[in-house]
Parts: C-alpha cells; structure tokens; sequence
C-alpha cells in the first residue's frame, strides 16, 4: 500500500533582489518580482489641481485646517447602486423591508433604483407610488444614463410621486470615451447637454417644477477637471438652477486611483470654481478600490462637499462603495449629531443581511458582532476599569450612566449609544486576562474578586481555554469559580459534621466544631479576638497549623436575605491559597471560606494555581 503524499503548502515568490542602494540599514526588504511598472501614478493619468505652495494655485489648499461639524446629506444608494452588486439583485419585498429601514433611520433623500435597467427596479418604483410609502419629506431619486428612450422610461416611473430627483450619468474620463464610448470630450460634452435637454422637456411635460436634477460625470476623479467643469456650469445653466431649486453635481470616485487628499484637491478645485455655487449641491460618491472610501469622503466633506452617497455598510461593486455607517458614527464619536439614528444597529445589520444576503463582517467597525468585544487580557482590564470610572463619574455628576460623558478606554462609543449590550464587551478565552475574567464574575454573578485573587483565578481560566481552545461563557467561568473555590469547602480532606460560634465577652469569641479528618472526627474548641481567629485556633488542634492572610466580603445583590461571598487567603504548612464561601448568613460564608482554602492547601484542589 503507498502511503499518499502530503500536499504542500503553496508557495509565493519571496523578494530576491538587492536591497536598493539607497535604503537605510534597518529596512532589508528586496524588490518584488511583481510587474509594478505597468501601472502609473495618479499624476501621470489626470491633471491634478494645484496644491497650497505649488505656483499658479489661486488660493492654496484649505481643507486641512477645516474640521467636520455637521453631518453632510446622507443619500443611501443601496437599493440602485449597492442592488446592483448583488449576486441575486433585491425583489420588492427586501427592496420594500430595506425603503422602510431608510426612511425610519431619518434619510431624508434615497436612490430607490434605476427603472430603464430592469422590470424590478421600475416595479419598485411604480409600488413606492401606489402604496404611498414615501413621505412628504422624503426624496425619491432614481438613475438614468443619458439616452432618450431610458430616460422616457425613467420619467414615467416616477408617475404620483410627490418629490423626485432624476440622476443623469455619463462616463467623461479619457479612457472611458476613448474605449466604452468612442467619443472626442467635444462629442461627450454634445451627448450630455442632448440627454440634460430632453430630460428637462419630459420632466417640464409629465411634473412641472417637482423634480430635480443631479448630474454625474462618471470616473469624475480620472477626467479632467477642466472638462468636469465644463460640463456641470452648462447643465446649471441648461437647468436654470436656483438656491430654491438646485442642481447636484455629484462628482464620483467611481473607481480609486490615489491617496484620499488627491480627492479632496479636486473637490476643493471644484467647490471653488463651479458657477452660481449657491444653485449646487455638491455631491461625492467615494468607492472603495483602495480601501479608503470612507478617509475619501471625509476629506471631501471638509473640501467643500455637502452630500455624501453611500450604502449601509459599505457593499457595492468590486471593494464596495462608501459606508454610510461608519461615515455617520464616525461623526457621532466626535461628538457631531449624525442626523440620522442608528440606537439599535444589530436591527439596521440584520436587516442589511438580509435584503444583500451578504454577512457584515464580525469586525466591521461599529456594527460587527465582534466590534465591541474585548478578548486580549490588557483590553479587558482597561475596559473593565473604565467602565468602573465611568459609573462612579456619572454618580458624581448626579446623571444617568447613559448620559455621562464618555471616556472609556477602548470604546470610541458607548456600545450602549446604538443598542449593543454590555454582554458582548468583554469575553474569554487563552487570550484573556484577570481583569476581564474579574468583570464578567461581578457583571453576571455579583463576584467581586480581591485583586490578589483575580491573577490565581485567571490562572484557573486560562488552563481551561488552552485544553479547549474556545471561548468560556460567563456561566462556565460561574461554574469553574465554583469547582475551584466553593466547592472545596465541602469537599476535602477537612469537613466540619458541626459548628458554633459565641463571644461570651466583648472582644472573646469561642469557636467549638465537630471536625472531620483522615476519616476520623474529633471536636476541637478554639478562642480568639475575632470568630475567623477562633476557628483557625480550633484547626491547629486537630493539627493544622493555619492561618488567614487575606480576607475580604461582599453582598452579592442587594436586599435582605441575599447571599454573602467571603474570600480568604489561607496558608497551611507553608503552602497558601485562596478559597471561598457563599451563604446567607456572613459568618457562615466567612467559615466556608477558610475550610476551603484549608482544603485546597492540603493539594487536592487547586492544582492549576501557582501562588506559594
């Protein structure tokens, strides 16, 4: 019989060049065999606007000395742009349950579809206008390319809606009208005004003044900007635009070319030279080729941009588009009101999921599962000390914790802020530490541990996450806190059959037991300054030379009647532990406590601790 052989793991081509003349000695790394050379910088493909310092420029850069302090227009694209990424575009139901999520989430201008490109999207169009589902203030906008029977289609539509916006595209970039169109800018610039006028016409025909217009010179960041403002000042103009009923010009970084400042020069460039600025909106539409869609956007933003369209969560062709989520919490963390709502955003997640049937990824920023969880030990315990300062701050402020301001190492918001639960900060596994282990035990079950004792449990924990390698629940730390600690008090080499406890003097206290050891019971009677004292005093007549190092106790709820939990450090023979005792009764807890730190000294318990 032959034995198969292993399948290797692939190989990759690791850099062999020299290492470049020029590179400082700390930094070894070789040229790659990779063809780099095929691709050209951004400056080489677009003329770029001047930048602060650069000769010619008119009046420098600007836009990093702006701050952001107010949200933009949000304008969700998910049920157009983001719809048409999708694998298995929407049909109206999950077009219909994703319309609702918007509108009830406070966006107050949505792209609902692109009704010339498929029976569906005009349906949803047609279904958004039988049913009555957009209110008074919202904005319907729907997408057409700049061909007159796609646009009749899109008008028609639009029938008994109360506010729309007809978005016209074209691409305008070189490569673009060189090979998707096949046209000179001169005939781009012919197409465009032609689409713009009969668009108008159809509008003026079928809706009088209730419709607006926005227009989008595709690949905006790859064209020239002097053509993009050619354009756009002809169709303000061919619109008759006005403060009272604008025109959007939104300007796409249809696919990522450069560093997100590059983007914010040529918005600034057009933001500072677009004819009667006050009639345009100016409009962004990041993607995401170079994962900094949402850095794009912001700058943008502080570049003079006043609308932003994006999807929930960022899905879209290729690398996606914006994401509207982090963009708007973004804000939110500091301290800007977003002006839309996210307070529960596993519902705005779940609902995502289903109407893409695409997972949010677990560490999607904000609205992952994962996001707000802490597993590494160092995280949980500056996050469990935190969100002690906090609480203690808000009590001293004489407001709720929900209003306190926040500063929680970290959390850049409070996970309660958008609906997540405090359950899902901090969670174990081999990874964890004492401070998370601690934080859990108290959050769940009211344990507050010594802080001697936390590294000795945590040591316990940890044990069991390396055998398992998984996470533990907070049940299974209850669990294994009481196998370790609790337990041992009425499961060792030492039992008391019976007890009792006086002080007949102030300050005297007696302590006589029925003791049970090495399988024989004897009684014992101790005296001492306090109950604990007399009882280790009965102990050393049976034999055990012990004493209490460490002691510490805590209701844990509050109420009459609610449990008590002592802890004790016990050192017998050299030998010291921790245990611990839970009852109603303190005093019972207390000596519970110390038999089970006995016990565990004695080396039948407690192996996993390494305290001496």
């Amino acid at each position: 019989m032959t034995t198969p052989k292993a399948t290797p793991f692939p190989t990759v081509r690791t850099p062999r060049g020299d290492v470049p003349a020029d590179a400082p000695r700390w930094n070894p790394q070789r040229p790659s065999a990779m063809p780099h050379d095929r691709y050209r910088p951004a400056r080489e493909r677009v003329t770029l606007p001047l930048a602060d310092g650069q000769e010619g420029t008119p009046a420098g850069r600007s836009w990093p000395a702006r701050e952001l302090t107010r949200a933009p227009l949000w304008v969700p694209v998910d049920l157009r742009d983001g719809n048409q990424a999708l694998a298995e575009p929407m049909d109206t139901p999950r077009k219909r349950r994703m319309f609702d999520l918007l509108v009830a989430m406070g966006f107050k201008e949505i792209e609902v579809g692109y009704p010339s490109a498929s029976r569906t999207d005009f349906d949803f169009v047609r279904h958004l206008a039988r049913e009555g589902a957009v209110p008074d203030d919202v904005t319907v906008s729907v997408f057409t390319p700049a061909r007159h029977d796609l646009i009749d289609r899109t008008v028609e539509s639009l029938e008994g809606l109360p506010r729309t916006l007809v978005h016209l595209y074209t691409p305008t970039a070189p490569t673009w009208r060189d090979v998707v169109l096949g046209r000179s800018r001169a005939e781009v610039r012919r197409l465009v005004e032609d689409a713009a006028e009969h668009l108008a016409r159809r509008v003026e025909e079928r809706r009088g003044d209730a419709t607006r217009f926005e227009f989008s010179p595709e690949v905006f960041n790859l064209t020239e900007p002097d053509f993009v403002l050619e354009l756009c000042d002809s169709l303000t103009e061919l619109w008759d635009a006005s403060p009272d009923r604008p025109v959007t010009h939104n300007l796409p970084a249809t696919v990522e070319i450069a560093t997100p400042n590059v983007y914010a020069d040529q918005i600034e460039y057009m933001h500072r030279h677009l004819a009667r600025r006050d009639s345009v909106i100016l409009s962004v539409h990041p993607h995401n080729d170079r994962g900094t869609g949402v850095a794009c956007a912001e700058l943008a933003v502080l570049a003079g941009a006043q609308r932003v369209e994006g999807c929930l969560f960022g899905n879209g062709e290729r690398t996606g588009n914006v994401d509207l989520v982090t963009l708007a919490l973004n804000l939110y963390a500091q301290g800007v009101d977003p002006m839309v709502d996210f307070s529960d955003i596993d519902t705005v997640r779940e609902t995502v999921e289903h109407c893409n049937r695409i997972p949010v990824h677990p560490r999607h920023p904000y609205g992952g599962t994962l996001v707000h969880t802490a597993f590494s030990g160092t995280h949980q315990d500056a996050i469990a000390k935190g969100l002690a300062h906090h609480a203690a701050r808000a009590e001293e402020l004489g407001v709720p914790a929900a209003r306190a301001p926040w500063s929680v190492p970290y959390l850049p918001v409070d996970p309660g802020d958008i609906g997540r639960t405090y359950e899902e900060v901090i969670r174990v596994n081999s990874q964890s530490g004492k401070g998370g282990v601690a934080h859990l035990l108290r959050t769940h079950h009211g344990l507050d541990l010594p802080q001697g004792m936390r590294p000795d449990f945590s040591a316990a924990v940890q044990e069991v996450a390396d055998a398992t390698g998984r996470e533990l629940s907070h049940k299974e730390l209850s669990d294994l806190f009481r196998a370790t600690y609790l337990d041992p008090a009425g499961d060792g080499p030492v039992t008391l059959t019976a007890w009792q406890a006086a002080e007949p003097a102030p300050g005297e206290h007696h302590f006589t037991c029925t003791l049970r050891k090495d399988g024989r019971e004897r009684s014992c009677r101790g005296v001492g300054d306090g109950p604990l004292a007399a009882f280790t005093e009965a102990l050393r007549g049976a034999g055990l030379d012990a004493d209490i190092l460490d002691y510490a106790e805590h209701a844990t709820a509050t109420g009459p009647g609610s449990p008590a939990v002592a802890y004790a450090r016990c050192r017998v023979d050299g030998v010291t532990r921790w245990g611990a005792g839970q009852d109603t009764s303190v005093l019972t807890a207390a000596v519970r406590a110390v038999l089970s730190g006995v016990n565990r000294c004695a080396g039948t318990r407690g192996r996993t601790s390494t305290e001496r």
